[in-house]
């Protein structure tokens, strides 16, 4: 049984927990403070401080890594690992010298192929059909560390982000549990840096859908970016979200959608309200 600090902060890093936690792992975990969320900015506790809450896991939230009350806390800690899964904030360097045997990290790709904050919209966005799990050694470069495991996956050609991003933090998991119950006997790889790629942050404009484009590339872009940043187009001069869609015999349908300032609903019911919608008046 190891002495875990687990930094870690949205749904992509729960099911990690959960495999140190079902293993018998004695964790401490590290998240980021509750936020204000939605139009009336309720004050919202990240996915990983829930799950911690639920399992009986002491949990920290520093304001800010800087915080050297904080660092005095981590270095009495006195962690075996550091785990840093979906953190959202670069671990300092001081903080990676304290666990007895380093920092693992599990990233949504095959490093050193998309590195960065998107791996599993990029994946989809770009029209992959694989994609993968890294489990690596923290440095102090980001995603640039030593690869310890690595397991490419398919990606079947309807997945979406979110469907796809479950099966990788499951997988993912299982991968960060061997990886730390094995460690002493796993070899390390340096990463292929001259190889290595790089993912954005995707904004509201990158939803906006190109007609002229081929329907593959609309229908990958609807797969990759929702729910956030969303996909959407202009029709009678309103924006239409398209939330989800299928592709059939290279004709694209749109399944559920959403018009400017109604409901979300079904593209069949959609259509009751608005006979004389038409495909080729989008824009």
């Amino acid at each position: 049984m190891a002495n875990i600090a687990f930094f870690g902060t949205s749904e992509f890093a729960v099911p990690a927990l959960k495999a140190l936690h079902s293993a018998g792992h004695q964790i401490t975990v590290i998240t980021v403070p509750d936020q204000p969320v939605g139009r009336k900015k309720v004050m919202t506790a990240p996915p990983v401080k829930l799950a911690a809450l639920e399992l009986d896991l002491p949990v920290h939230q520093p304001p800010s890594l800087k915080d050297d009350v904080f660092f005095e806390i981590f270095k009495f800690l006195s962690p075996i690992f550091g785990v840093a899964v979906a953190y959202g904030n670069i671990l300092p360097k001081r903080y990676l010298d304290i666990p007895q045997k380093g920092f693992l990290n599990i990233h949504p790709s095959l490093l050193p192929k998309y590195r960065g904050p998107t791996p599993i919209q990029t994946a989809i966005f770009n029209g992959d059909i694989e994609t993968g799990i890294t489990v690596m050694q923290l440095d102090a470069e980001v995603d640039h560390g030593p690869i310890l495991l690595q397991l490419a996956m398919s990606i079947d050609p309807d997945e979406t982000y979110p469907e796809l991003h479950d099966r990788l933090a499951n997988e993912g998991g299982q991968m960060l549990l061997t990886a730390i119950e094995n460690r002493d006997t796993l070899e390390s790889e340096e990463q292929e840096h001259h190889h290595a790629t790089f993912t954005k942050i995707f904004t509201r404009e990158d939803g906006r859908i190109d007609w002229s484009k081929p329907t593959q590339q609309i229908f990958n872009q609807i797969r990759a970016l929702n729910p956030e940043p969303g996909t959407w187009t202009m029709w009678n001069d309103k924006i239409l979200n398209i939330k989800k869609a299928k592709l059939e015999n290279g004709i694209l349908q749109p399944v559920i959608v959403q018009l400017e300032g109604k409901n979300e609903a079904s593209f069949k019911d959609f259509l009751s309200g608005y006979p004389d919608f038409k495909i080729s008046d989008l824009k």
